[in-house]
């Protein structure tokens, strides 16, 4: 009957239920409490790493702008590891005073073109022109050393060194001119590849019709 029917016996081949809610989850659980006190921490460890290596750069040395390896990151740029020999020829910075002036150096890496050469190479002139070089010893100036009204006024630099500057992706808007609705790239495209199609032949009938004239 239908009474019958919807009992509480089981069918079919189900799973026998068999839940239990005392696993001791506390036992286990991970918490993450301590982050407010591991950011303050790591904050005091940067104050005293900066205050370690006053006045030079809290950051570190400088860094040259490179490209990222591989067809999928060759197209952004960032911080490589030193400079190259010919940038810092290029510069007039000898490899020992790049060292001591706060300059990565990576004897390993090759320039491949010229826009990375020249693109470093103004990095390193424009470090040398905005930097304060202190004495070894106080009150002993050498040559290269800054003056002492420069010292006075020196203050530690905090952040990135020279970032690097990003390009907007974004085209900027403009009107829609004449000239640009009757363009068209499909036809373009077709007219460019038929006249390199009929290149070869085309210089053939040229060459053809001047000896022909001899």
């Amino acid at each position: 009957t239908q009474q019958e029917e919807h009992s509480g016996k089981m069918k079919h081949n189900n799973v026998i239920p068999n839940a239990h809610f005392k696993k001791g989850w506390e036992n286990r659980v991970k918490t993450w409490f301590n982050q407010p006190a591991r950011k303050l921490r790591r904050r005091q460890n940067r104050v005293k790493r900066a205050m370690a290596v006053a006045p030079r750069p809290a950051t570190g040395a400088l860094r040259p702008v490179v490209q990222g390896q591989t067809v999928r990151y060759n197209t952004r740029s960032r911080f490589g590891r030193g400079f190259t020999l010919d940038e810092l020829k290029e510069a007039g910075i000898s490899r020992n005073d790049a060292k001591s002036l706060g300059i990565a150096v990576d004897h390993r890496r090759k320039n491949r073109c010229e826009e990375s050469l020249n693109l470093n190479v103004q990095r390193l002139k424009m470090y040398k022109s905005k930097l304060i070089v202190f004495p070894r010893k106080s009150g002993v100036f050498k040559a290269g050393d800054s003056q002492a009204a420069e010292l006075t006024g020196a203050q530690q630099h905090e952040g990135v060194l020279f970032a690097i500057q990003k390009k907007g992706s974004k085209v900027p808007a403009k009107k829609i001119t004449d000239e640009m609705r009757a363009f068209s790239a499909v036809r373009t495209l077709q007219a460019a590849r038929t006249l390199a199609r009929i290149e070869g032949r085309r210089k053939k009938m040229a060459a053809d019709k001047e000896a022909a004239k001899k």
